[in-house]
């Protein structure tokens, strides 16, 4: 029997109504989807910080899917419109780029601790947010910093060179003899976390004492880990190991030069795992040349990389590796996703986990 006309009008209404509601919603997802933020990403960079972003599912991402840096046109033009930039230490984000994005760019999220990159005069008139990642890495940069020590002190490179090329032959009461840590004078210019992580991985090798010099004595966490303001006059005097841990500032920039060197032992061995400008390369070249002190080891130099036929790769006594402190997987990730959560909470409005004060 033949349903009654109202009972048809029904169904015909209610499917009606369906329709038009499935319609609506995937109007709405649209339009939401068109409205979201917009978040460039200036690299390929670790799956935690990709993954925190895309499962917030609140901003629309764009990215220079590349490990090789975003060449800079391309920066210039992506940047246009976005409200949200996510940078590396290889991006200069100045007024050019800021000028390139507009009014609509409210935070700048960088995976790295050091900021030199960054132009915070323009950021702070500008209003824009900064997000950085410290803490993070302290671990991994105080571990890195011991390693590079032990290779460069003990000659571990150049060792590894002789047994390649047969120049390891009988054994030889003084060949390859560097210096040892017991009983040595540590010292330690910018006393931060990793400075305290440093020593605090040091003092198991019977290091004798450690001095360090600060833009001022931290004089709590000194005390907490037995460690001595001196100048840094002293601080080059009577270190046998001269470690560098200090952000890099106008005051920092160039401080290690042939002043600082001249006054450093002839068995000294330099490290530096901060920033290349802390040091004058063209003043520790000489010094490595000449004897001033024994050995160097530089984890960051200006440029970077640092070309091939640079002078300091023609000393043996120079260890040089391609900045690679922070390089864990552990730590990659983690610094990743912590500039994500940066990022993330910036366009909300919110406190952000880490964000540099303007």
């Amino acid at each position: 029997p033949t349903r009654p006309s109202s009972c048809r009008f029904n169904i015909l209404h209610k499917t009606l109504v369906a329709r038009l509601n499935t319609c609506c919603r995937l109007q709405a997802m649209n339009t939401a989807g068109r409205n979201l933020p917009k978040v460039y990403i200036t690299r390929r960079i670790p799956p935690d910080g990709l993954k925190a972003l895309q499962q917030a599912g609140s901003c629309e991402i764009q990215q220079w899917d590349s490990d090789d840096p975003v060449p800079r046109s391309e920066l210039l033009k992506k940047v246009s419109g976005i409200h949200a930039l996510y940078c590396l230490l290889t991006e200069k984000i100045d007024k050019e780029v800021l000028d390139a994005a507009g009014p609509s760019l409210k935070v700048v999220s960088t995976m790295s601790v050091g900021y030199d990159h960054l132009s915070l005069d323009e950021l702070k008139n500008r209003g824009i947010r900064v997000g950085f990642t410290p803490d993070v890495l302290t671990e991994a940069v105080a571990e890195l910093t011991i390693a590079l020590l032990l290779a460069t002190s003990r000659r571990l490179i150049e060792a590894v060179e002789e047994a390649k090329n047969g120049g390891w032959g009988t054994w030889k009461p003084l060949w390859m003899c560097g210096s040892g840590l017991t009983e040595s004078t540590v010292g330690i210019i910018g006393l931060g976390r990793i400075g305290e992580a440093i020593v605090n991985r040091l003092r198991p090798f019977g290091v004798k004492k450690f001095l360090y010099n600060d833009i001022a004595p931290r004089e709590e966490l000194a005390a907490k880990i037995s460690v001595d303001f001196v100048s840094l006059e002293e601080l080059a005097k009577q270190s046998d190991f001269l470690l560098v841990c200090c952000a890099l500032t106008p005051e920092t920039q160039g401080m290690c030069n042939k002043g600082l060197f001249s006054k450093m032992k002839r068995s000294s061995v330099f490290i530096n795992t901060s920033r290349g400008a802390v040091v004058n390369q063209e003043d520790l070249y000489h010094a490595l040349a000449n004897g001033q002190i024994a050995s160097a080891g530089l984890d960051v130099t200006v440029p970077e990389p640092l070309p091939t036929n640079h002078p300091l790769f023609k000393l043996k006594n120079c260890v040089i590796l391609p900045h690679i402190a922070s390089a864990t997987v552990e730590t990659r990730n983690a610094m990743a996703a912590l500039a994500a959560h940066n990022l993330l909470a910036g366009l909300k409005g919110e406190a952000m986990p880490k964000e540099l004060k303007l």
